[in-house]
């Protein structure tokens, strides 16, 4: 996927999503030149000329106002042309074959009523080219249908271009009715497709079985209650019968698709489907299970593991190829019902599968990180830290680029292990990544790294992370706001600090308290006293006990017996710290120390 130049290979999860974007975009540019700018590829150097191998005409060759000029641009995806020479020749008093202008309402009915674009033009392409093939079914991109706005492309306009042709229309045959249902589904208008659906039928036309994948798909847009639904799903199939329509994959499909929104019927139902599915000997797609999966175990009371685990070792057994836009979901609905059930075994399992064939292609650049995200979870909860460090170091870069989520699972589990030491290295992956200003996981990295007491090595790396912290809560330029300091996080600096000896930059974090109107707790205190005491540096633990005086903290007292006591103070530093003003008593300040930090 990326350049073999490690200057060149993408950091984190959004570069690269930009570098594939911009390898799509390349290829976008190219054809938008090739496209408006025709006369500058018109070179055949090719000898011998092999026309199949020659690049296809995209401008119109027949002039003038004909049927023919108008077949060549329906055939060009030309969709405003199209439909003002059709048009046109409707005006002059041309008569334009039922056939042709079912091609146009198939253009129609595809596209929306919006022009063609690039993308759009090599989805249609072959769909386009055989009349009755659901081109919504097989090309289209998949859409995420939603309560009252079934698709988010464009949407179907009241009296739009098809419409209005649909109703000047001198004849219609059934495939005029099916690609107007069709075209209404694919662009949220359910309703309207269903009363066109019901106009079929007076005419006594037969719809073809892409019309009912289509009004299948519609159903959840029609009813609202779960048996209704189920009840106009059965409607459907008994007309399939009634005009000896053979249901395909896509039928079958569609109804597990409606089934999912169906609550518990669809958990009643489903199953029937599948055995009616095995008596056609119609093999099941990914998506099949993709939809199974989701019947079962969406939700609050998850079934046990029998019905994955009966899906994952039928999915062993057989090599794939895409038949359904939602074929690309199975892997991923997949992992995330192993992280619910929390079974290691069968993420493994599904991860072999995954990894067989070609099934790796079904998950594109944005499902393979949640993919590899949910199975790294999964590991971080479940599996021994060495199993969880082996596989962080073979997936991260080349398989996914950690999300926070997956940083903090990972922290838990070095945590869990005892294993601290890891820490620093994980850091590195941090800024690498982008999540510097993470707060959340800048507190946990901090609380994880002052907690306890390390070897010295262990707590100079530790104090180099913090310092890294602390440059992020630092203003970096005009864009960027610094972050807000909290009271956790500046005592965790200030405990790190002062545990690697670095006595300036520990009080340096001192000072910030005052500023962020935050009260240091005794462990920090304490923590730099005894560095100020290692390190020998008194003038810093007078500092300290004036810091506690100005803010009236109760161990202000104790902190000035401490250095009387520890450090070898001179006259003036004597005089210093017995003229420090107390704000108040001690013994007046009884508020808990939990309340402070």
């Amino acid at each position: 996927m990326f350049q073999d130049d490690p200057f060149l290979m993408p950091r984190n999860a959004a570069n690269s999503r930009l570098y594939s974007l911009s390898k799509e975009s390349g290829k976008n540019a190219a054809k938008y030149i090739i496209k408006n700018f025709p006369q500058y590829f018109d070179k055949t150097l090719a000898d011998p000329n092999v026309p199949c191998l020659m690049p296809e005409a995209l401008t119109p060759q027949i002039e003038g106002m004909s049927e023919e000029a108008l077949k060549e641009r329906i055939h060009l995806r030309r969709v405003k042309e199209s439909v003002d020479m059709f048009d046109q020749l409707v005006q002059a008093g041309t008569p334009v074959s039922l056939e042709t202008t079912n091609r146009l309402l198939d253009l129609l009915s595809f596209y929306g009523d919006e022009e063609s674009t690039s993308e759009k033009e090599e989805e249609a392409k072959e769909d386009l080219k055989e009349p009755g093939v659901d081109a919504s079914e097989q090309k289209a991109p998949k859409r995420q249908f939603q309560r009252g706005s079934q698709s988010s492309g464009p949407r179907w306009r009241e009296n739009n271009h098809a419409e209005r042709i649909f109703k000047i229309m001198p004849e219609r045959n059934a495939h005029s009715y099916c690609t107007m249902i069709r075209g209404m589904v694919k662009h949220g208008a359910a309703s309207k497709a269903y009363d066109m659906y019901m106009d079929l039928l007076n005419e006594r036309h037969k719809a073809d079985v892409h019309t009912f994948n289509a009004l299948i798909r519609a159903v959840p847009y029609l009813k609202e209650r779960f048996i209704e639904r189920w009840e106009l799903a059965k409607e459907f199939l008994t007309h399939m019968a009634q005009q000896e329509v053979q249901p395909n994959l896509l039928t079958f499909n569609a109804l597990l698709k409606t089934l999912r929104r169906c609550g518990g019927v669809g958990r009643s139902m489903c199953l029937m489907v599948l055995r009616e599915m095995e008596a056609l000997d119609i093999e099941p797609s990914l998506a099949t299970y993709d939809h199974l999966l989701s019947i079962f175990y969406r939700g609050v009371d998850l079934p046990p593991s029998g019905i994955i685990s009966e899906v994952l070792d039928e999915v062993e057994k057989r090599g794939f190829t895409p038949q359904d836009p939602d074929d690309a979901s199975f892997f991923s609905t997949a992992m995330q019902v192993c992280c619910d059930l929390k079974d290691i075994k069968l993420a493994y399992q599904l991860n072999e599968t995954m990894g067989k064939g070609d099934n790796w292609k079904f998950l594109d650049v944005d499902r393979l990180n949640g993919y590899w995200s949910k199975f790294f979870s999964l590991l971080c909860m479940m599996e021994q830290i060495e199993v969880v460090l082996k596989w962080y170091k073979e997936m991260s870069p080349s398989l996914f680029y950690p999300t926070p989520k997956n940083i903090l699972d990972l922290l838990q589990a070095l945590d869990a292990a005892n294993q601290l030491e890891v820490i620093p290295s994980v850091w590195e992956d941090v800024k690498q990544l982008g999540f510097t200003r993470k707060q959340d996981l800048l507190e946990e990295f901090l609380s994880l790294m002052s907690r306890d007491q390390h070897p010295d090595e262990i707590q100079l790396a530790f104090a180099k992370c913090a310092e890294d912290i602390k440059a992020a809560h630092e203003p970096a330029g005009r864009e960027q706001l610094p972050l807000e300091w909290t009271g956790s996080a500046l005592g965790s600096v200030v405990v790190l600090f002062s545990r690697a000896g670095r006595t300036q930059e520990a009080w340096n974090m001192m000072e910030h308290f005052q500023q962020a109107n935050r009260i240091p707790t005794d462990k920090v205190m304490d923590e730099f006293l005894s560095c100020a005491k290692r390190t020998n540096c008194p003038d810093e633990a007078i500092k300290l006990v004036k810091l506690a005086a100005s803010l009236g903290l109760p161990s202000s007292q104790r902190l000035k017996s401490r250095t009387e006591e520890e450090f070898e103070l001179s006259e003036a530093q004597k005089e210093t710290l017995e003229s420090i003003k107390w704000d108040g008593d001690s013994s007046d300040s009884d508020s808990s120390d939990s309340d402070r930090e």
